[in-house]
Order: C-alpha cells, then structure tokens, then sequence
C-alpha cells in the first residue's frame, strides 16, 4: 500500500493545533482514523496551491502573445482555488480568446475536468485538452418498452448486461465488432495509427472502469431508457501519449499545457488522429446501446448522443476557433446532451438555448454532476455499507464499482445544473433502476 503523499503535513498542522495526530476519532459504521486525517484536506490544498505557482512561474518565461493574455474567463459554480489557478495556467499558453468552468468542474490532467478553451489556429493537445480518453461521451435512448413490463425482471436483465459487455481494464470484446472504421485506410494511415488498427478492433465495444458505466433508467411517463459513458480505450490513450510526447509535452496533474499549431505536421496528425479516435468512440458506445437493447427488447424511439472530450473547429463571435471540450457537453441552441448523475441519482435530458448567458459559455454545459472528493479520498470518507444503503433507498441495483464511484463522492446534479440554467433547458429527468460497471479494485490504464 502506497504511503499517504499528504500525511507528513497533515501531521505538522495537527500539532500545530495542539492535536496529537495518532490520537483515533470515532465513526460510526466505520473504522476509526487517526486524527491527523482531519487535515490532509488542507495539507492538500497548500501543495496544490504550491504547484500551481510553480506552474505560473515556468509558464511565466514563455510570454504571450499581447492580444491573448487576460482573455475572458466564465466560471459557473463554486470551485476550489486550485482548479481555477490550473485553469487560468492554461489560458496562460497559447492563443488562448476565451475559457469556461462548468459547475462540474474539478483539477484534471493539466486542464480542468469541466474546462473548456476557445484558440485562434491552434488545437490543445492530449491530456491539456482533449485529454487522454478521446471522445470519451454520453448517449441515451429511449426504447418503447415500459418499465413496469421488466420491473420484476430488474436483477436478471443487469446481470445479463454485466456478462454480455466486457468491463474492467484493457479487456477485449468477446464478440468481435465489425465496422466500416477498420476499412478506413486513409484514416489509420493520417493519424499514423495503422499499428494500433487490430487492437483497436478487438477493444470495440469495451467500457472499461473508473466512473464508465450502463445505466437503465426511466422517464417521467414510465419509459425505459439506456445510457452509456465512456470513450476511444487504448485507441484514444495511445494517440494522446504519442502525439503528447511528439509535442514535447508533460504527463501529470499540475504541468503545462501542450499546445500545438493545427497547420504544423504534429497539429495535423494529431488531428487525423482524434478525429478517428471520435469516430471509434461513437462507434463503441453504438454497439454497446444496441446489445443492450437486444437483451431488454423494444424499439429505439428517440436518441442523443455526444462526446464531451474533444475539439470542434466552430464559429464564435465571427471568429473560426478550436474549441476544446474537456468533460463538458457541446450545447448549441436546440442541442441536446445526456447527463448522468452519481449511480444512484437522476440524470436529465438537456437542450442548449439561445442567450447571452449560452454564448459566453461557448456553447458548453455539464457533463455530469463532478466530483467532490478524489478517488483515493472517496474510499477513505465512505463504506461499503453507506454506498447499499443510499442505493437501496433510491431503488437501484448495482453490479460493479467500488468506493471511489460513491454517489457521496458526487456533487448532486440539480444543483449544477441550475449553475447553468440560463443556457440549457431540461427536457427529461431520468431516474435510475440499474447500473453496471467494473469491479472493485480495478484501475483502468486509459485514462478519461
């Protein structure tokens, strides 16, 4: 088990409050904890905030050019001060014009989770933008079929999900996808994947861990419902760490962003390559939503679906612009978007409006409810105990996950959602009867 990086610290400021830190505190349901626990949060915070210093200053000796430094910064919500100091970091690079912080947001690899950045002729590469899970999105459909035809049915039909869909780490379909992607030549060879073109193949159709997940959930007429998040797999992880390293970029939480110009060789590459990463994606979360489909029955009767990590080539403001989307929902007006909760809460149906509000937003909402404690604190906050019983309460069956998934560890999606009312209207409200995901204790190696 791996050392504490925050403990020596929250040590120190224990005692620095007259506390003795190994003295053990009491909590019901749980194991006790020593007392400097108290303090890692803040221990936390003081290296974060270190980081993001040491970050401003190595951005700092590559100035900016003139017209893109203090461009306009939206931020929707409350966020701590690190995330908005990772974000101000990345407008600090680059022809950066224009940022948002959706009410989701959290730190992410280099740029926020919930980040998103407008650029005059240059695209955001890999973990800064895009990040490493490409086309990582959401989809939704409805079918005809109504809940109370499978409610007493529930248990088995999440089952044969579990066992259809492959989740977990690097795993393989074990029914092998055919798809027009792979006969694609042009693309593999653009993006300079074509090595990766087998492997890809057999991965299509994964889910994968971490918060990647199937979901069945209901309408308020009592119609059942398929949602699905997850991304481009190794295919995605493998452009990313190549075009990043290509770049001269840095892999980690607290580096600076790479960015790169559309028009160079690595811009175009990497280009090609997410572009077939997109398509990957689209065409995994497609495969998924059908199989399912065929477990449960009906017919699809209405369908949304997008990426939420990915760049655009848009028009803001008069301008062509990359928009770079980093865990945040494309919402043009009469665009619709699907956005889950924690597992045992409501997910909603959106569509994008026409305001003031939408437009200083560049178009961007949500996508999910964001995370309030980081996995590694997720498990030592809450218990398995916990996690059933608000599950229980919200008539949910789970198969999958782990404590880092907790829907304690989530902010409450209504409440970010409203951060963003002035831009998007709720046309679903969702709730949630079924959930699968990959076991406890796995780490997924293709990060999102």
């Amino acid at each position: 088990m791996r050392s504490d990086p925050y403990q020596e610290r929250a040590r120190a400021l224990a005692v620095e409050a007259g506390l003795d830190p190994d003295a053990k505190i009491d909590r019901p349901g749980q194991r006790p904890m020593p007392t400097w626990c108290l303090f890692r949060d803040a221990a936390r915070k003081e290296k974060l905030a270190r980081d993001a210093e040491a970050i401003a200053s190595d951005i700092a000796l590559r100035p900016q050019a003139a017209q893109y430094q203090n461009s306009p910064l939206k931020i929707f919500g409350k966020h701590e001060d690190a995330t908005i100091a990772q974000m101000r970091n990345c407008m600090s690079v680059g022809n950066a014009v224009a940022g948002v912080i959706c009410a989701d947001g959290h730190l992410g690899y280099a740029q926020p989770v919930g980040g998103v950045i407008a650029y005059e002729r240059q695209i955001s590469i890999s973990i800064s933008g895009v990040g490493f899970d490409i086309g990582c999105g959401n989809m939704a459909v409805r079918l005809d079929t109504p809940f109370s035809q499978i409610e007493s049915n529930v248990g088995t039909i999440i089952k044969d999900v579990h066992s259809v869909i492959s989740f977990g780490v690097g795993r393989t379909n074990d029914e092998r996808v055919e798809h027009d992607l792979f006969d694609d030549d042009d693309a593999w060879r653009e993006s300079d994947m074509g090595a990766y073109r087998q492997k890809a193949a057999s991965q299509l159709g994964t889910v994968g861990s971490g918060n990647h997940y199937v979901d069945l959930l209901r309408d308020e007429e009592g119609f059942v419902w398929i949602g699905v998040h997850f991304g481009s797999r190794g295919l995605g992880h493998t452009s990313a760490t190549r075009y990043l390293k290509a770049a001269g970029g840095k892999d980690g939480m607290n580096v600076p962003p790479a960015v790169i110009d559309e028009d160079s060789e690595i811009g175009r590459r990497y280009i090609a390559a997410m572009q077939l990463a997109g398509r990957y994606s689209y065409a995994g979360r497609e495969w998924v939503v059908e199989r399912v489909r065929r477990i449960i029955g009906g017919a699809i009767t209405d369908m949304v679906h997008n990426h939420h990590n990915y760049a655009w080539r848009e028009n803001h403001g008069g301008k062509d612009l990359w928009v770079v989307r980093k865990g945040a929902t494309p919402a043009f007006p009469g665009q619709r978007g699907f956005i889950g909760g924690s597992m045992g809460d409501e997910a909603v149906i959106v569509e994008g409006v026409d305001s003031e509000e939408a437009k200083v937003s560049l178009y961007s909402t949500v996508h999910g409810a964001g995370r309030l404690f980081g996995r590694r604190e997720a498990k030592r906050r809450f218990t398995r105990a916990e996690m059933d019983a608000w599950l229980q309460s919200r008539g949910v069956t789970l198969i999958g996950a782990d404590l880092d998934e907790s829907p304690m560890a989530y902010r409450r999606l209504p409440e970010v959602i409203a951060e963003h009312a002035g831009s998007i209207k709720v046309q679903h409200t969702l709730r949630p009867f079924a959930v699968a995901m990959a076991g406890e204790n796995e780490f997924d190696p293709f990060k999102d």
